[in-house]
Protein backbone atom coordinates (compact mmCIF):
# COMPACT_ATOMS: atom_id res chain seq x y z
CA UNK A 1 0.00 0.00 0.00
CA UNK A 2 1.40 3.33 -1.02
CA UNK A 3 0.52 5.33 2.08
CA UNK A 4 4.17 6.09 2.75
CA UNK A 5 4.83 6.67 6.46
CA UNK A 6 6.07 10.08 7.58
CA UNK A 7 7.00 11.52 10.95
CA UNK A 8 3.70 13.34 11.50
CA UNK A 9 1.73 10.23 10.62
CA UNK A 10 2.62 8.36 13.81
CA UNK A 11 -0.39 6.84 15.54
CA UNK A 12 -0.73 6.91 19.30
CA UNK A 13 -2.41 3.51 19.06
CA UNK A 14 0.72 1.76 17.80
CA UNK A 15 1.68 0.66 21.31
CA UNK A 16 -1.57 -1.30 21.56
CA UNK A 17 -0.86 -3.09 18.31
CA UNK A 18 2.74 -3.89 19.21
CA UNK A 19 1.65 -5.27 22.57
CA UNK A 20 -0.83 -7.59 20.88
CA UNK A 21 1.80 -8.72 18.38
CA UNK A 22 4.23 -9.42 21.18
CA UNK A 23 1.79 -11.82 22.82
CA UNK A 24 0.25 -13.31 19.69
CA UNK A 25 2.98 -14.58 17.42
CA UNK A 26 0.55 -16.84 15.56
CA UNK A 27 -0.53 -13.61 14.38
CA UNK A 28 -2.92 -12.09 12.04
CA UNK A 29 -3.59 -8.53 11.05
CA UNK A 30 -5.27 -6.50 13.76
CA UNK A 31 -6.80 -3.04 13.71
CA UNK A 32 -5.36 0.07 15.38
CA UNK A 33 -7.46 -0.65 18.46
CA UNK A 34 -6.83 -4.41 18.44
CA UNK A 35 -9.85 -5.25 16.23
CA UNK A 36 -10.03 -8.64 14.51
CA UNK A 37 -9.88 -8.59 10.72
CA UNK A 38 -12.68 -9.42 8.28
CA UNK A 39 -11.68 -10.30 4.68
CA UNK A 40 -12.82 -7.67 2.18
CA UNK A 41 -14.60 -10.30 0.07
CA UNK A 42 -17.15 -10.66 2.86
CA UNK A 43 -18.17 -7.00 2.66
CA UNK A 44 -20.51 -6.48 -0.28
CA UNK A 45 -23.68 -4.62 -1.14
CA UNK A 46 -25.98 -7.41 -2.37
CA UNK A 47 -27.73 -7.15 -5.71
CA UNK A 48 -31.14 -7.08 -4.07
CA UNK A 49 -30.21 -3.86 -2.25
CA UNK A 50 -28.97 -1.96 -5.29
CA UNK A 51 -32.35 -0.49 -6.25
CA UNK A 52 -32.89 0.78 -2.69
CA UNK A 53 -29.50 2.48 -2.70
CA UNK A 54 -30.05 4.02 -6.12
CA UNK A 55 -33.39 5.43 -5.03
CA UNK A 56 -31.69 7.50 -2.33
CA UNK A 57 -29.73 9.63 -4.82
CA UNK A 58 -26.56 9.53 -2.70
CA UNK A 59 -23.28 11.37 -3.24
CA UNK A 60 -19.72 10.63 -2.12
CA UNK A 61 -16.35 12.34 -1.78
CA UNK A 62 -12.74 11.13 -1.66
CA UNK A 63 -10.30 12.92 0.65
CA UNK A 64 -6.98 11.29 -0.14
CA UNK A 65 -3.63 11.77 1.54
CA UNK A 66 -1.50 11.92 -1.62
CA UNK A 67 -1.46 11.44 -5.37
CA UNK A 68 0.16 8.16 -6.45
CA UNK A 69 -0.52 4.95 -8.38
CA UNK A 70 -2.07 3.60 -5.19
CA UNK A 71 -4.59 6.43 -4.86
CA UNK A 72 -5.43 6.19 -8.55
CA UNK A 73 -6.27 2.52 -7.99
CA UNK A 74 -8.34 3.12 -4.86
CA UNK A 75 -10.21 5.94 -6.56
CA UNK A 76 -11.10 3.66 -9.46
CA UNK A 77 -12.19 0.76 -7.26
CA UNK A 78 -14.49 2.94 -5.19
CA UNK A 79 -15.76 4.87 -8.22
CA UNK A 80 -16.73 1.65 -9.99
CA UNK A 81 -18.62 0.43 -6.91
CA UNK A 82 -20.37 3.78 -6.52
CA UNK A 83 -21.30 3.72 -10.21
CA UNK A 84 -22.91 0.30 -9.74
CA UNK A 85 -24.96 1.78 -6.91
CA UNK A 86 -25.93 5.02 -8.64
CA UNK A 87 -23.85 7.20 -6.30
CA UNK A 88 -22.36 10.43 -7.65
CA UNK A 89 -18.79 11.35 -6.74
CA UNK A 90 -18.86 15.08 -6.06
CA UNK A 91 -15.28 15.74 -4.91
CA UNK A 92 -11.77 14.31 -4.82
CA UNK A 93 -8.93 16.02 -2.94
CA UNK A 94 -5.21 15.45 -2.33
CA UNK A 95 -3.85 16.60 1.05
CA UNK A 96 -0.21 16.15 -0.04
CA UNK A 97 0.53 14.49 3.33
CA UNK A 98 -0.40 17.74 5.09
CA UNK A 99 -2.86 17.33 7.98
CA UNK A 100 -3.68 21.05 7.88
CA UNK A 101 -4.54 20.89 4.20
CA UNK A 102 -6.66 17.81 4.83
CA UNK A 103 -8.73 19.77 7.33
CA UNK A 104 -9.15 22.59 4.80
CA UNK A 105 -10.13 20.03 2.15
CA UNK A 106 -12.78 18.66 4.49
CA UNK A 107 -14.30 22.09 5.00
CA UNK A 108 -14.46 22.60 1.24
CA UNK A 109 -15.96 19.18 0.60
CA UNK A 110 -18.61 19.52 3.30
CA UNK A 111 -20.06 22.49 1.38
CA UNK A 112 -21.08 19.90 -1.23
CA UNK A 113 -23.00 17.94 1.41
CA UNK A 114 -21.80 14.43 0.56
CA UNK A 115 -23.52 11.44 2.14
CA UNK A 116 -20.31 9.39 2.13
CA UNK A 117 -16.63 10.21 2.66
CA UNK A 118 -13.68 7.87 2.08
CA UNK A 119 -10.38 9.06 3.50
CA UNK A 120 -7.05 8.26 5.16
CA UNK A 121 -6.82 10.48 8.27
CA UNK A 122 -3.26 11.76 8.25
CA UNK A 123 -2.86 12.42 11.96
CA UNK A 124 -5.03 10.72 14.60
CA UNK A 125 -5.01 13.76 16.88
CA UNK A 126 -5.76 16.60 14.47
CA UNK A 127 -8.06 14.38 12.38
CA UNK A 128 -10.39 13.94 15.36
CA UNK A 129 -11.38 17.60 15.09
CA UNK A 130 -11.09 17.75 11.31
CA UNK A 131 -13.67 15.00 10.69
CA UNK A 132 -16.02 16.14 13.47
CA UNK A 133 -18.32 18.19 11.20
CA UNK A 134 -18.75 15.29 8.79
CA UNK A 135 -19.34 12.84 11.62
CA UNK A 136 -21.83 15.12 13.38
CA UNK A 137 -23.68 15.74 10.10
CA UNK A 138 -24.37 12.02 9.73
CA UNK A 139 -21.93 11.42 6.88
CA UNK A 140 -21.03 7.74 6.51
CA UNK A 141 -17.23 7.70 6.78
CA UNK A 142 -14.91 4.81 5.99
CA UNK A 143 -11.27 5.29 6.91
CA UNK A 144 -8.23 3.88 5.15
CA UNK A 145 -5.65 2.31 7.51
CA UNK A 146 -6.05 4.73 10.41
CA UNK A 147 -8.71 6.26 12.66
CA UNK A 148 -8.97 9.58 14.52
CA UNK A 149 -8.42 9.41 18.26
CA UNK A 150 -11.57 8.81 20.29
CA UNK A 151 -13.71 7.70 17.35
CA UNK A 152 -15.94 4.67 17.94
CA UNK A 153 -16.96 2.15 15.32
CA UNK A 154 -20.62 2.34 14.38
CA UNK A 155 -21.16 5.65 16.13
CA UNK A 156 -18.53 7.77 14.38
CA UNK A 157 -17.48 5.79 11.31
CA UNK A 158 -18.48 2.81 9.21
CA UNK A 159 -15.21 0.85 9.13
CA UNK A 160 -11.45 0.90 8.80
CA UNK A 161 -10.14 -0.83 5.67
CA UNK A 162 -6.51 -1.68 5.03
CA UNK A 163 -4.19 -4.37 3.68
CA UNK A 164 -3.74 -7.78 5.24
CA UNK A 165 -0.63 -6.45 6.95
CA UNK A 166 0.49 -9.63 8.66
CA UNK A 167 0.20 -11.55 5.40
CA UNK A 168 2.30 -8.93 3.61
CA UNK A 169 5.15 -9.45 6.08
CA UNK A 170 4.71 -13.21 6.09
CA UNK A 171 4.70 -13.43 2.31
CA UNK A 172 7.89 -11.34 2.21
CA UNK A 173 9.53 -13.85 4.56
CA UNK A 174 8.26 -16.80 2.53
CA UNK A 175 9.51 -15.29 -0.74
CA UNK A 176 12.96 -14.50 0.66
CA UNK A 177 13.22 -17.95 2.22
CA UNK A 178 12.35 -19.60 -1.09
CA UNK A 179 15.00 -17.56 -2.91
CA UNK A 180 17.62 -18.47 -0.26
CA UNK A 181 16.80 -22.18 -0.20
CA UNK A 182 15.44 -21.71 3.36
CA UNK A 183 18.92 -21.29 4.78
CA UNK A 184 21.33 -18.46 5.56
CA UNK A 185 21.63 -15.10 7.27
CA UNK A 186 19.25 -12.17 6.93
CA UNK A 187 19.34 -8.42 7.49
CA UNK A 188 16.15 -6.77 8.74
CA UNK A 189 15.66 -3.06 7.99
CA UNK A 190 12.47 -2.00 9.73
CA UNK A 191 10.54 1.26 10.07
CA UNK A 192 11.82 3.03 13.17
CA UNK A 193 8.61 4.87 14.07
CA UNK A 194 5.27 4.15 15.70
CA UNK A 195 3.14 3.53 12.63
CA UNK A 196 0.88 0.55 12.97
CA UNK A 197 0.82 -0.35 9.25
CA UNK A 198 4.59 -0.75 8.87
CA UNK A 199 5.04 -2.05 12.43
CA UNK A 200 2.74 -5.00 11.71
CA UNK A 201 4.30 -5.79 8.36
CA UNK A 202 7.86 -5.59 9.69
CA UNK A 203 7.17 -7.70 12.77
CA UNK A 204 5.28 -10.30 10.72
CA UNK A 205 8.40 -10.80 8.59
CA UNK A 206 10.57 -11.24 11.67
CA UNK A 207 8.07 -13.56 13.35
CA UNK A 208 7.79 -15.76 10.27
CA UNK A 209 11.54 -16.15 9.85
CA UNK A 210 11.89 -17.00 13.53
CA UNK A 211 8.99 -19.46 13.70
CA UNK A 212 8.97 -21.08 10.26
CA UNK A 213 12.56 -21.10 8.98
CA UNK A 214 14.87 -22.65 11.55
CA UNK A 215 17.88 -22.73 9.22
CA UNK A 216 17.66 -18.99 8.67
CA UNK A 217 18.63 -16.31 11.18
CA UNK A 218 18.32 -12.54 11.37
CA UNK A 219 21.88 -11.46 12.21
CA UNK A 220 21.59 -7.75 11.51
CA UNK A 221 18.79 -5.35 12.50
CA UNK A 222 18.54 -1.64 11.80
CA UNK A 223 15.65 0.77 12.05
CA UNK A 224 15.11 3.51 9.51
CA UNK A 225 13.03 6.68 9.82
CA UNK A 226 14.50 8.67 6.91
CA UNK A 227 14.50 6.76 3.59
CA UNK A 228 17.46 8.90 2.45
CA UNK A 229 19.65 7.03 4.95
CA UNK A 230 18.92 3.60 3.46
CA UNK A 231 22.08 3.38 1.36
CA UNK A 232 24.32 4.26 4.32
CA UNK A 233 22.53 1.77 6.56
CA UNK A 234 22.92 -0.98 3.98
CA UNK A 235 26.60 -0.19 3.47
CA UNK A 236 27.23 -0.52 7.21
CA UNK A 237 25.21 -3.74 7.40
CA UNK A 238 27.12 -5.27 4.50
CA UNK A 239 30.48 -4.19 5.94
CA UNK A 240 29.74 -6.01 9.17
CA UNK A 241 28.09 -8.99 7.44
CA UNK A 242 29.78 -9.45 4.02
CA UNK A 243 28.17 -12.87 3.51
CA UNK A 244 24.62 -11.72 4.21
CA UNK A 245 22.24 -13.97 2.31
CA UNK A 246 19.21 -11.71 2.20
CA UNK A 247 17.80 -8.35 3.27
CA UNK A 248 14.25 -7.30 4.09
CA UNK A 249 13.43 -3.60 3.67
CA UNK A 250 10.30 -2.08 5.19
CA UNK A 251 8.99 -0.48 1.95
CA UNK A 252 10.09 0.21 -1.60
CA UNK A 253 11.43 3.77 -1.12
CA UNK A 254 14.31 2.83 1.19
CA UNK A 255 14.71 -0.45 -0.71
CA UNK A 256 15.93 1.61 -3.66
CA UNK A 257 18.73 2.92 -1.45
CA UNK A 258 19.61 -0.59 -0.28
CA UNK A 259 19.71 -1.75 -3.89
CA UNK A 260 22.08 1.12 -4.73
CA UNK A 261 24.39 -0.03 -1.91
CA UNK A 262 24.38 -3.61 -3.18
CA UNK A 263 25.29 -2.41 -6.65
CA UNK A 264 28.01 -0.09 -5.36
CA UNK A 265 29.54 -3.03 -3.50
CA UNK A 266 29.40 -5.23 -6.58
CA UNK A 267 27.13 -7.56 -4.62
CA UNK A 268 25.08 -9.77 -6.92
CA UNK A 269 24.31 -12.53 -4.43
CA UNK A 270 22.43 -10.97 -1.50
CA UNK A 271 18.70 -11.37 -2.08
CA UNK A 272 16.36 -8.43 -1.48
CA UNK A 273 12.66 -8.37 -0.69
CA UNK A 274 10.43 -5.38 0.04
CA UNK A 275 6.83 -4.20 0.11
CA UNK A 276 4.76 -1.91 -2.15
CA UNK A 277 5.16 -1.80 -5.92
CA UNK A 278 7.94 0.34 -7.38
CA UNK A 279 9.10 0.49 -10.98
CA UNK A 280 12.86 0.74 -10.18
CA UNK A 281 12.65 -2.21 -7.76
CA UNK A 282 10.55 -4.25 -10.19
CA UNK A 283 12.96 -3.48 -13.03
CA UNK A 284 15.86 -4.93 -11.06
CA UNK A 285 13.74 -7.99 -10.33
CA UNK A 286 12.79 -8.72 -13.94
CA UNK A 287 16.43 -8.24 -15.00
CA UNK A 288 17.56 -10.95 -12.59
CA UNK A 289 19.15 -8.61 -10.04
CA UNK A 290 19.12 -8.77 -6.26
CA UNK A 291 15.36 -8.26 -5.87
CA UNK A 292 13.51 -11.57 -5.66
CA UNK A 293 9.98 -10.41 -4.82
CA UNK A 294 7.81 -7.40 -4.04
CA UNK A 295 4.78 -7.82 -1.80
CA UNK A 296 1.87 -5.62 -2.79
CA UNK A 297 -1.78 -5.20 -1.98
CA UNK A 298 -5.00 -5.36 -3.94
CA UNK A 299 -5.66 -1.63 -3.88
CA UNK A 300 -8.64 -1.79 -6.24
CA UNK A 301 -10.35 -4.43 -4.08
CA UNK A 302 -9.50 -2.48 -0.93
CA UNK A 303 -11.37 0.59 -2.13
CA UNK A 304 -14.33 -1.43 -3.40
CA UNK A 305 -14.69 -2.65 0.18
CA UNK A 306 -14.35 0.92 1.47
CA UNK A 307 -17.22 2.04 -0.73
CA UNK A 308 -19.36 -0.98 0.14
CA UNK A 309 -18.82 -0.56 3.90
CA UNK A 310 -19.84 3.10 3.82
CA UNK A 311 -23.00 2.29 1.85
CA UNK A 312 -23.95 -0.61 4.13
CA UNK A 313 -23.51 1.64 7.17
CA UNK A 314 -25.75 4.26 5.59
CA UNK A 315 -28.35 1.55 4.93
CA UNK A 316 -28.31 0.60 8.64
CA UNK A 317 -26.64 -2.75 7.98
CA UNK A 318 -24.05 -4.32 10.28
CA UNK A 319 -20.50 -3.58 9.13
CA UNK A 320 -17.41 -5.19 10.68
CA UNK A 321 -15.07 -2.65 12.27
CA UNK A 322 -11.85 -3.70 10.56
CA UNK A 323 -11.63 -5.02 7.00
CA UNK A 324 -8.54 -6.23 5.12
CA UNK A 325 -7.81 -6.70 1.42
CA UNK A 326 -5.54 -9.55 0.25
CA UNK A 327 -1.76 -9.37 0.04
CA UNK A 328 -0.06 -10.22 -3.23
CA UNK A 329 3.41 -11.63 -3.93
CA UNK A 330 4.84 -10.26 -7.19
CA UNK A 331 7.84 -11.97 -8.79
CA UNK A 332 9.66 -11.59 -12.10
CA UNK A 333 7.34 -14.24 -13.59
CA UNK A 334 4.14 -12.58 -12.36
CA UNK A 335 4.96 -8.87 -12.49
CA UNK A 336 2.69 -8.02 -15.43
CA UNK A 337 -0.44 -9.68 -14.06
CA UNK A 338 0.48 -8.74 -10.47
CA UNK A 339 0.71 -5.05 -11.35
CA UNK A 340 -2.70 -5.20 -12.99
CA UNK A 341 -4.26 -7.12 -10.11
CA UNK A 342 -2.86 -4.74 -7.51
CA UNK A 343 -3.33 -1.35 -9.14
CA UNK A 344 -5.83 -2.13 -11.92
CA UNK A 345 -3.48 -0.53 -14.49
CA UNK A 346 -1.03 -2.02 -16.95
CA UNK A 347 2.52 -2.52 -15.75
CA UNK A 348 5.06 0.12 -16.88
CA UNK A 349 6.35 -0.48 -20.40
CA UNK A 350 9.88 -0.89 -19.04
CA UNK A 351 8.84 -4.10 -17.29
CA UNK A 352 7.18 -5.54 -20.36
CA UNK A 353 10.32 -4.99 -22.43
CA UNK A 354 12.48 -7.21 -20.21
Amino acid sequence: MKHTPMKHTKTMLAATVLAVLATNLSAQTIGPGGESATPSAQVTVPDDMVAQVRAKGLSAAFLWHAQADFTVAVTQGATDEFSRLGIEVVAETNAEFDAGKQRSDLETVMAKQPDIILSLPLDPVTSAAAFAEARDSGVSITFLSNVPNGYEHGRDYAAIVTDDLFQMGKQAADALAAAMGETGTVGWIYHDAEFYVTNQRDNAFKTTIKNDYHNMSIVAEQGIADPARAEDIANAMLLQNPDLGGIYVTWAGPAEGVLAALRANGNKTTKLVTLDLSEPIALDMVRGGNVVAIIGDEAYELSRAMAASAVLHLMKQDVPPFIVAPALTVTADTVIEGWKRSLNVDAPASLSAN
